[in-house]
């Protein structure tokens, strides 16, 4: 591997040269490139407009990993080693070739640099280590003996940062030397509070290191106990975020701002309550604590334990006065949020604190809402029972049912029904079933227009998502299948789905739907389901409108070219007549025109005398096996067909469904319910 050796600011040397180094034995080159070349793409779409025309490397993204040993300062300016015969021939890189750097750390924790030419060439190169200060050095190894010899010395600069802008009080501190900290404060008091780039000041970092004496070290030296890193997080909130009641403690001892949040408005209260950590929560209101301050989204600290499931923190802040029913900046509430987090013991503890369950979010869903999108699809249900999860889910809704307003529901336009039977939620849909929940509630008119095929009905959800066991629950609980605007039957017609198509025909259906936005002069029933000719019997055995199919407005004239959606153009001035599709013109789209034959025969059992248009003859006449077909339509039809519709006409289709309970010859029931082809399908 080549490894960087960078020329040292103020050097007249505008070149980086390379040379080889053995010290990454354990990281591939494959690896190496791999990283670099990742880290270059991502520093060329992060360069401004004016990067490429810049002459010098633009250092980009330096990743910061946990520091073994900070470096120091930069090493002194070294004369040019003689090259090894061993050694690769060694590279020279002009500035002007470069158009980035690119520093990085390796899995392996190897800090390594990528050069990017114009010419889209790539270098890779471990980065260059800082030698240590000599005082550094002693700080790390914690002689102490060493670091106040140093500190006398004329030449020890004690305010010299190294390119982390780390000064040597940074270094005690990080290694938990509250000897030395008292050493190089004795020395510098004035530097007690200074920062790395990183904006850390020694105090922040003795707090994230957990080094209490450093802390308590630093604090009596008079350090700031309020001076925040770059996220804006205080020693204070580091304190909390560790967990520590002795730092926390101190930190309050000696004036800690309690209430100052991060560049997210979080709040030192905030992040012990989202750790459940009473203790912490108590010190800190005692100190003053704000127990319904809102960060930047509005969320105070009792949303924060009920949105993570803390019961002992909501206790203690509901004890302190906290805002029971306090909203978000989305309009949640606690009890909003335990329930999308499937929270039972919070929902039960907020429930018997009086916590609203009728207040609605800005969508207008009520917590009872977001609990039927809880629980688990019906294949994660166990054989005796439900999980867990399916438990915790229904004993959730059990509870917000008694404090939830029926009105109110029907007020925000949607049912928990809508979102459980959305969400394939089997065991919520049960249950809110037996909860005595409306299961013909329809949506509000603007919540159905969020939907293309605009649907109302739980029914229409379960169809969609081809639910057999949802639609099951729903049709026996006396769910109407002709509410919704384009029927659910065209829905699982569509589909192929002849298990939920019998379902909905036995429970009413109506077989002669059609779709209003889609004027037909047959119903629509019969387009989706051409396909499937079992399916298209089944239909026309219960009563499905088979005559209207040949009642063709062209006849034996000639008909117009089909016009497909491809071949027109549309034009604004153009006035458009919406006109009914005939069924001669969708069976001879491509989709079905090889099925014209047996679908015209299906259809055909079904109707009396009728005469085929010149296109549905012009099908029959296109393959020699129809012709029979042709045949059968030609007029006169039999007797015993005209008696057979005659018959069924004059019962009606829910007295042939009994008809095997009267006393008729079985094989005239097989012929009244078209069942002598019945092998042919």
């Amino acid at each position: 591997m080549e490894a960087a050796r960078v020329s040292m600011p103020g050097a007249t040397d505008s070149n980086l040269e390379f040379a080889d180094y053995s010290l990454y034995s354990n990281l591939s080159d494959d690896e190496l490139m791999q990283l670099a070349i990742e880290r270059s793409i991502a520093d060329a779409q992060n360069s401004g407009p004016g990067t490429e025309n810049s002459k010098t490397p633009v250092v980009l993204n330096r990743p910061a990993g946990p520091r073994r040993a900070p470096p120091s300062h930069r090493p002194q300016q070294q004369t040019e080693p003689a090259a090894c015969p061993a050694n690769p021939p060694r590279e020279t890189i002009n500035l002007q070739d470069v158009i980035s750097v690119s520093h990085f750390v390796t899995g392996y924790g190897k800090r390594m640099v990528a050069y990017r030419k114009y010419d889209g060439s790539m270098q890779v190169a471990p980065e260059p280590e800082e030698e240590l200060e000599p005082i550094v050095k002693a700080i790390s190894e914690g002689d102490v003996g060493s670091v106040r010899l140093l500190v006398k010395q004329p030449g020890c600069n004690l305010l010299k940062p190294n390119n982390d802008g780390w000064i040597p009080l940074h270094e005690a501190a990080y290694y938990g030397q509250d000897q030395c900290i008292k050493i190089i404060l004795r020395a510098q008091p004035g530097m007690i509070n200074q920062r790395t780039l990183k904006e850390q000041t020694a105090l922040m970092i003795a707090v994230t290191r957990e080094h209490l004496a450093c802390v308590e070290r630093l604090l009596e030296k008079g350090a700031d106990p309020d001076i925040a890193n770059k996220e804006k997080e205080t020693p204070l909130y580091k304190a909390c975020e560790k967990e520590n009641p002795a730092m926390v403690a101190m930190l309050l001892n000696y004036g800690a701002s309690v209430n100052k949040s991060c560049i997210q408005g979080w709040t030192a209260l905030h992040e012990s309550v989202c750790r459940n950590n009473v203790e912490i929560c108590e010190m800190l209101i005692k100190a003053g604590a704000k127990v319904s301050m809102p960060n930047m989204y509005g969320i105070t600290p009792i949303f924060v334990a009920a949105q993570s499931g803390k019961v002992d923190a909501l206790r203690m802040l509901l004890k302190n006065g906290a805002d029971l029913n306090s909203q978000a900046a989305d309009g949640a509430t606690a009890l909003y949020e335990a329930c999308k987090n499937g929270h039972e013991n919070i929902v039960e503890f907020l429930l018997s604190q009086n916590a609203d369950a009728n207040k609605p979010g800005k969508t207008g869903l009520l917590p009872i809402h977001i609990a039927a999108q809880r629980g688990n699809d019906s294949k994660d249900l166990l054989t005796f029972g439900c999980t867990h999860k399916n438990v915790r889910a229904t004993n959730i809704i059990s509870m917000l049912i008694p404090a939830t307003s029926k009105a109110r529901v029907r007020r925000t336009g949607i049912s928990p029904l809508h979102l459980a039977a959305e969400r394939n939620r089997n065991n919520i849909v049960e249950f809110l079933i037996k909860a005595d929940f409306d299961v013909n509630a329809m949506l509000s008119e603007d919540r159905s227009m969020m939907y293309e095929d605009r649907r109302s009905t739980a029914l229409y959800f379960a169809v969609m998502n081809n639910n057999i066991d949802a639609t099951t629950m729903l049709l026996k609980a006396g769910a109407n299948p002709n509410l919704d605007t384009f029927n659910p039957l065209l829905v699982a017609l569509r589909q192929g789905c002849i298990q939920t198509v019998t379902l909905l025909v036995e429970h009413g259906a109506n077989v002669n739907a059609y779709i209003p936005t889609h004027p037909t002069t047959f119903p629509a029933s019969v387009m989706f389901c051409m396909k499937y000719l079992t399916i298209l019997k089944y239909l026309m055995d219960n009563g499905c409108d088979a005559l209207s199919c040949f009642n063709c407005v062209y006849g034996s004239n000639l008909h117009p070219p089909i016009k497909t959606r491809r071949n027109q153009r549309y034009d604004p001035d153009e006035v458009v007549e919406k006109t009914c599709v005939q069924f001669c013109e969708v069976i001879s789209t491509e989709n079905y025109s090889r099925w014209a034959g047996p679908i015209i025969d299906v259809l055909l059992d079904y109707v009396g005398h009728v005469k085929l248009c010149a296109r549905l003859t012009e099908h029959l006449d296109s393959y020699h096996e129809w012709q029979c077909i042709k045949e059968k339509a030609t007029p006169p039809r039999p007797l015993m067909q005209l008696c057979r519709l005659k018959i069924r006409n004059l019962l009606g289709i829910k007295r042939l469904k009994k008809i095997h309970r009267l006393p008729v010859p079985p094989r005239l029931i097989k012929f009244l319910n078209h069942q002598e082809r019945e092998q042919d399908f």
